[in-house]
């Protein structure tokens, strides 16, 4: 009998720091149910700042500013990069020079997407950001992290030169603001029900356990369009 699968919708921005906590906390809960669920994960675009200038800002102005003060600056960044060391993800914050918006990102994100690379990119995105410090307002960086996941340049360059796949980012944006999507992360499993926040992977697991055990499991049976009998 197949295992049964649980879809995961995830709603984060690449320059959320506890977004990508929350995704390796997330993935090491999924990592311990494997042999019960199989599981389908689809990223969604949330801008934090859509209102960014296009060539970003000096990072630690910009962060300095909104958490009021630069004293304030540096307990945020210490804290949250104290937890992120705690799920094996090294933030350099002295090292990120730039804010970026995030839009650009996103479209990258879509793009891969539709080349099935879609998990690797988000992934590589985050890492560059948050433990490489690079900056994902220039285009050329944000090839570059294409490139390295296997697609291909010029295909790359020349989307991100174009606006394809913008009104397709900023609806589904909108649509996630009018699902009352306020703050990131935030999991939507099973298509009807949200978590919000960088829970613990002990808090994803009895919630994915919990929902799981209420999707009956596939079981073999003829189909016609996959000619499996």
């Amino acid at each position: 009998m197949a295992k049964p699968t649980l879809k995961i919708d995830i709603v984060s921005d690449v320059v959320c720091p506890w977004c990508y906590i929350g995704k390796r906390r997330i993935e090491r809960a999924m990592d311990q149910l494997k042999d019960q669920f199989d599981f389908e994960v689809e990223y969604h675009p949330f801008e934090l700042n859509p209102n960014m200038p296009k060539e970003g800002s000096n990072q630690k102005e910009y962060l300095a500013t909104k958490f009021g003060g630069e004293e304030r600056y540096q307990q945020i960044t210490g804290h949250v990069t104290s937890v992120a060391a705690q799920e094996g993800l090294k933030f350099d914050f002295a090292n990120q020079q730039v804010s970026p918006n995030t839009l650009n990102a996103h479209r990258l994100i879509a793009f891969a997407k539709r080349e099935g690379k879609q998990p690797q990119m988000k992934e590589a995105l985050m890492s560059a950001y948050f433990e490489q410090g690079v900056d994902l307002s220039k285009n050329k960086n944000l090839v570059a992290i294409a490139v390295k996941q296997g697609l291909d340049e010029t295909r790359v360059t020349d989307f991100l030169n174009s606006d394809e796949l913008t009104d397709e980012v900023k609806m589904e944006e909108h649509i996630n603001v009018q699902r009352g999507i306020s703050g990131v992360p935030f999991y939507i499993i099973d298509n009807k029900y949200g978590v919000s926040g960088a829970q613990a992977s002990e808090t994803f697991v009895k919630a994915l356990t919990e929902i799981g055990s209420k999707i009956p499991a596939a079981t073999e049976a003829c189909d016609i369009e996959e000619k499996n009998c």
